[in-house]
């Protein structure tokens, strides 16, 4: 425990209020004698020991965080090891693949949940179970919104996967074998066959998708204990660090430590230049956004240009590198990474941890033990591996990941010594992912090696939740000539797994009056690097003449609402260069604290 925070007393702890209240002693039975009924003890109750939630985001329907239910049994006892009483609770269940029409549409219901849960039940403090991508974003959002001790326990990647002696990243091997398969190069079994290769144990994604990417971060932000985010989900050591995990929480109740004293500007700093070293998930700026409003720090995309563009690639990691989870855990993991960052001066070594020791004190010594796989700060694969924000006369920010800049892309595309770093293409439009499907290999779009495929109604309310449509493959002809990637650009969002330099994110989308809903088929974009821009070439009279006609038919049309859900989202859902937050929630802080629940009886 940290020395210099102050220690709560017994009769401060927060469930006090539920279970030894002698100012209501009706409502303090009601609440002791039904926990009692499973055979809890009075003294476990009313004896001073803290409460402590585990937010159990494991189930059945979700596959990647399945292993937390039998890591819960670890936490447990090292809540009792360290005094304290455990009560495990649910999650909203998130699971990524599955999920439709997409697992963004969870994140903030299950953040909604997980308010109502910390602030309304007698917990002193919570371990926050995560893994797949949306569960470890919400579950911190909901913890800077309530504000009681909290920290993250990730689920960790799977093993690698292999097809003989070839590594095969999950997720990431989905986009090579749906290029081979159009080509084709492969059938449908043997399609199959290759990806369900890529998932060899529990764990979540073995690549730096937006799995490894969050609960990376999550580490990054001082929020999980130092090196535990990536340790391999069927590693002794995973279970190991979920018994230290429990033992921490209950020290931390005692210390007062909260997520208010973590998530500070400077944690959130370190977190962007973080995931540029990491080749982190083009996500990562939405959730992290999010998380920063509910801690009430602003960031927005130019933060992450500013902060991280000119970070270099460390981590040699799928799929901006080479190698798998195991070998980015044997290698040092994150804190070899943030060693690398902080020996260079990029990061704040005194930013706070859950361990109650700063940043600077958890990475002395945690050198790269593989500099291959974890590279040196002078020896990166990539000079500036972050994101640039780009704007023009069709939005105001979309994000595009250079550190996945291929050089065959790099080549066809940022190359004219005339004009380096920038390109023009024709674009050719569509409007969801249905009509992506149902249209790309009609031949009358006349789609070359110079088109630029275009993604609109994908966003936060389009689709709706901001769905992974944007990294789009050429039409099979173009396959077969060699052509396997073309420019994309959206109003969604892509797979943090997907090495695909997208255009993402565009902002404000499409069904909400963006500028992509004025495009047409056959219209001239330039994307300029250089200047962050990205310009559609026609006469400013022209754009407006047809914002004009758009509004007249009543705006860009997308699906009906399909359940309650749906439309109580997109009625208050923000875009996603402001985190696709609830426009009403980012607004209440501290509640624990500020708002004590109201009695029940």
């Amino acid at each position: 425990m940290s020395p210099t925070r102050p220690r709560v007393r017994p009769d401060q702890l927060r469930s006090r209020w539920w279970f030894d209240n002698p100012d209501h002693p009706g409502t303090t039975a009601l609440c002791i004698e039904r926990y009692m009924n499973q055979g809890i003890t009075l003294e476990e109750l009313t004896g001073g020991r803290p409460i402590i939630g585990i937010c159990q985001s494991g189930s059945d329907l979700t596959p990647c965080n399945r292993h937390h239910v039998e890591l819960a049994r670890r936490v447990k006892e090292g809540i009792r090891a360290a005094g304290g009483v455990p009560f495990e609770f649910p999650m909203h269940p998130i699971h990524e693949n599955v999920r439709r029409p997409t697992a963004a549409l969870d994140r903030n219901l299950a953040y909604l949940g997980l308010v109502e849960v910390l602030h309304g039940y007698p917990l002193d403090g919570v371990v926050l179970t995560t893994g797949c991508d949306k569960t470890t974003p919400a579950a911190l959002m909901a913890a800077a919104t309530v504000n009681i001790p909290a920290i993250v326990l990730s689920g960790g990647p799977m093993l690698n996967g292999w097809h003989g002696a070839e590594r095969v990243g999950s997720g990431t091997i989905v986009w090579e074998m749906r290029r081979r398969l159009a080509a084709g190069d492969i059938d449908y079994a043997e399609f199959l066959s290759r990806i369900t290769e890529s998932a060899p144990s529990v764990g979540h994604c073995n690549t730096m998708g937006t799995a490894s990417t969050m609960n990376s971060l999550a580490e990054a932000l001082g929020m999980s204990l130092p090196g535990s985010a990536m340790i391999p989900g069927p590693y002794k050591e995973r279970a190991m660090v979920a018994y230290q995990t429990g033992e921490r929480i209950t020290e931390m109740v005692w210390e007062d430590l909260r997520p208010g004293d973590i998530l500070t500007r400077e944690a959130f700093e370190n977190a962007i230049v973080t995931c540029s070293a990491l080749g982190g998930s083009s996500n990562a700026p939405i959730h992290i956004n999010a998380i920063a409003r509910h801690a009430g720090v602003e960031l927005d995309n130019d933060d992450w240009q500013r902060l991280g563009h000119g970070i270099p690639l460390l981590a040699n990691v799928m799929p901006a590198g080479a190698y798998l989870g195991e070998e980015f855990h044997r290698a040092g993991g994150v804190p070899a990474v943030m060693h690398e960052l902080l020996e260079a001066g990029r990061l704040h070594g005194e930013a706070l941890t859950v361990n109650g020791q700063p940043m600077a004190v958890n990475l002395a010594g945690r050198e790269t033990r593989d500099p291959e796989v974890i590279r040196r700060y002078a020896n990166p694969l990539v000079e500036h591996a972050g994101f640039l924000n780009l704007k023009g006369n069709l939005f105001d920010s979309a994000l595009m990941k250079t550190s996945v800049i291929s050089p065959d892309f790099r080549e066809r595309f940022l190359s004219n010594p005339d004009d380096p770093e920038a390109f023009e293409g024709r674009v050719a439009v569509f409007d969801g992912s249905e009509d992506y499907h149902a249209r790309i290999d009609d031949p009358s779009l006349g789609i070359d090696e110079h088109t630029i495929l275009v993604m609109r109604g994908a966003g936060p309310v389009g689709h709706p939740g901001g769905a992974e449509v944007v990294n789009m493959q050429p039409p099979e002809a173009l396959i077969r000539r060699g052509i396997e990637s073309l420019p994309c650009l959206g109003d969604g969002r892509q797979s943090g797994t997907s090495g695909s330099p997208s255009i993402l994110n565009a902002s404000p989308e499409a069904a909400t009056g963006g500028g992509l809903a004025l495009l047409e088929s056959g219209d001239r974009l330039r994307i300029d690097l250089r200047q962050g821009e990205v310009r559609l070439l026609i006469d400013e009279a022209e754009l407006a003449a047809r914002r004009q006609r758009l509004e007249a038919q009543g705006g860009y049309r997308y699906p009906e609402h399909q359940t309650p859900w749906q439309e109580i989202q997109r009625s208050m859902v923000e875009p996603l260069d402001r985190g696709m937050t609830l426009a009403p929630a980012t607004k209440y802080r501290d509640v624990a604290r500020r708002s004590p629940p109201r009695d029940n009886h």
